[in-house]
């Protein structure tokens, strides 16, 4: 595509679920098809709407690698011209003074990254295990070995903790460019290979991840060779996450808890129980709900593609809206059962 006579975008901001997604996909698709966009009503529905740090850090990331001229870029703004330039692989350092999520930072411009004429090295500071946004566990063991097997080339580090609210975290990713991304078909998530608990602590007593661990272990009937605790000690905060990741043919799903003030850590690890139990009972589902919402731009960029998944939530929706504006393409929800859909495109 033409950059230069690619026409500019509307995009109401507000839409659907109208949060802090809609902008990043029409980030991500603007670096990769080269279309400008004005977006208005920037998270206006949220208690602080408008562009907030890990907002900003985005947008600034993508105009830098874009070599974009933008419009709007300030705290709070709810409204951003975006025009993107040539896109320049190469190495970056993008950097958050508060909690926000690095994982969603390079959600915004991996997928520009992909398809670029050379390698990549980037360094993100901020939020690693942010209760908001996916943690690097669920980068690690759930969408990147999919993205893998759609051509991507991307290794990771996890250079240090960054819990919420004070974040320092640091997170190196390379990324080898694939030019194009190949369609990805997972009708069901396959046998079950089997279920792993890890709970995290950071300056907190281990008594914490230990009760974690418990609940978990009892509800969902697992082994002690399945239940591993991690005291964390170069993290610069306090912070605790408990994760179980869910092992089958086709694909893996990580399931997250945070610890937060006020909140027994037995409830903690039964939300995490709750989330797997619903995957588990939806039938041969591949994604849940978190993973859903990461697969779809993928595939929109592959052409082809689906997956099953559980009933769509308003996130995937607006995301799926969002995609068709700038692509035109269409994704079939078809219902298969309680609860269980097939997402394809193509």
């Amino acid at each position: 595509m033409n950059r230069s006579a690619a026409p500019l975008l509307h995009i109401d901001g507000s839409q659907g679920e109208g949060g802090g997604q809609v902008l990043r996909t029409a980030l991500a698709l603007s670096l990769c098809l080269g279309r400008p966009f004005r977006m208005v009503n920037i998270r206006a529905g949220r208690k602080k709407p408008g562009l907030r740090p890990q907002h900003l850090t985005a947008v600034r990331a993508a105009a830098e690698i874009g070599r974009a001229k933008v419009e709007g870029d300030q705290p709070a703004s709810q409204e951003l011209c975006f025009q993107p330039g040539k896109l320049t692989p190469g190495k970056y350092q993008f950097t958050m003074l508060t909690a926000g999520s690095t994982i969603l930072v390079l959600q915004t411009i991996l997928p520009a990254l992909l398809t670029a004429q050379g390698p990549s090295r980037l360094v993100l500071e901020g939020g690693t295990h942010n209760p908001m946004a996916p943690p690097f566990d669920f980068l690690v063991h759930a969408f990147l070995p999919l993205l893998t097997r759609m051509g991507a080339k991307v290794k990771t580090q996890l250079l240090q903790y960054g819990f919420y609210p004070a974040g320092g975290g640091r997170i190196r990713v390379d990324i080898d460019p694939v030019g194009t991304l190949k369609p990805l078909d997972l009708t069901g998530r396959g046998r079950l290979r089997g279920i792993e608990a890890r709970a995290i602590v950071s300056r907190l007593p281990e008594h914490i991840a230990l009760r974690e661990l418990d609940v978990i272990a009892r509800e969902l009937d697992l082994g002690k060779d399945c239940l591993s605790m991690q005291v964390e000690t170069g993290a610069n905060s306090p912070g605790n996450v408990v994760w179980v990741a869910v092992h089958s043919e086709h694909v893996t799903e990580v399931f997250t808890g945070f610890g937060r003030r006020g909140v027994p850590a037995e409830a903690v690890a039964d939300e995490v129980v709750q989330e797997t139990r619903r995957y588990l009972q939806a039938g041969n589902v591949a994604a849940a709900e978190y993973l859903a919402d990461q697969l779809l731009l993928p595939l929109a960029l592959a052409g082809k593609g689906s997956f099953t998944t559980v009933e769509p939530s308003r996130h995937t929706l607006t995301n799926i809206e969002v995609i068709r504006q700038f692509t035109g393409c269409r994704f079939r929800c078809l219902p298969i059962g309680e609860d269980a859909c097939r997402i394809g495109l193509g």
